[in-house]
């Protein structure tokens, strides 16, 4: 299947948003990880829990995404993938100001991968307060069409092992459905994968629940929690299942730090590197 076909002529415009940054959200994710509501500026990539799209319930596909959507690329039978991104804070962002996002299309290419097409799509955000740039985002999402044949060796049954390491910097963590469906509520992410486990098996083909990639990147985070991030790069490289052991793990390099996500059968399921201002 030739998915630039699909996407030739599409060039969706800019959309702007306006959120309040209540702290509500901000003080919920604290609970989730079981510490204090932050003080101050909003963590990085706190705005996760903000600017969020909740469609009519008739509008969600069979998987739990959204049918149809301004960034949502017109290809068939899509399945959808958060791959990475990128984070440049110019200056955090402050909970309960008012704030606006504007968003556009970045990059979209179609490359060949060990299962076939994949299309990645780019999306930039910047984000405003007091009519000053304050945080500017990229997210890369991969895209496939039709029956996903990404299974196999690498999605074996979870393990009850807890990873080793002698990283400077350690978290350890094992998310189970409870904390993957709060943080699906606190994102607006209905997709059946993190929460509907017969869907998982049978029709995704995975062996449990899915953690979030996103929640994988802001585990990581919480190790420089009392650090000022300046900008951040993360890639999401193979899933973590619900009920796995797992440790965000960070070592020093050069004027920031390098994380990751490790479980006792893959050493890097999630990887990032932070600047500090």
């Amino acid at each position: 299947m030739d998915l630039g076909s699909y996407v030739a002529d599409w060039q969706p415009g800019p959309v702007t948003s306006a959120d309040e940054l209540p702290p509500g959200p901000a003080a919920a994710l604290a609970a989730v990880f079981d510490q204090a509501p932050p003080g101050g500026a909003l963590p990085p990539l706190w705005h996760w829990l903000y600017f969020l799209d909740w469609p009519p319930q008739r509008e969600l596909g069979d998987d739990g995404h959204p049918r149809d959507g301004h960034f949502l690329p017109p290809i068939p039978a899509r399945r959808r993938m958060f791959a990475g991104g990128r984070l440049d804070v110019r200056r955090p962002l402050t909970p309960g100001t008012p704030a606006e996002r504007v968003s556009s299309l970045g990059e979209v290419a179609v490359k060949q991968g060990s299962t076939g097409e994949m299309l990645f799509v780019t999306v930039r955000h910047e984000i405003s307060q007091d009519s000053s740039l304050c945080v500017v985002e990229e997210q890369d999402i991969v895209y496939r069409s039709g029956e996903d044949e990404r299974r196999g060796g690498m999605l074996s049954s979870t393990v009850d092992e807890v990873p080793e390491s002698d990283a400077e910097l350690q978290l350890a963590a094992r998310p189970d459905s409870r904390l993957l469906f709060r943080f699906s509520a606190l994102t607006a992410n209905a997709h059946r994968i993190h929460y509907d486990e017969p869907y998982t098996r049978d029709v995704e083909g995975y062996p449990g629940l899915v953690v979030h990639g996103p929640l994988l990147v802001l585990l990581m985070l919480e190790l420089v929690r009392d650090k000022e991030v300046r900008s951040l790069s993360y890639r999401l490289r193979r899933p973590v299942f619900a009920g796995e052991h797992l440790r965000a793990l960070g070592d020093p390099a050069g004027g920031g730090v390098s994380l990751r996500i490790a479980t006792a059968k893959e050493e890097r399921n999630a990887t990032a590197e932070v600047r500090f201002a």
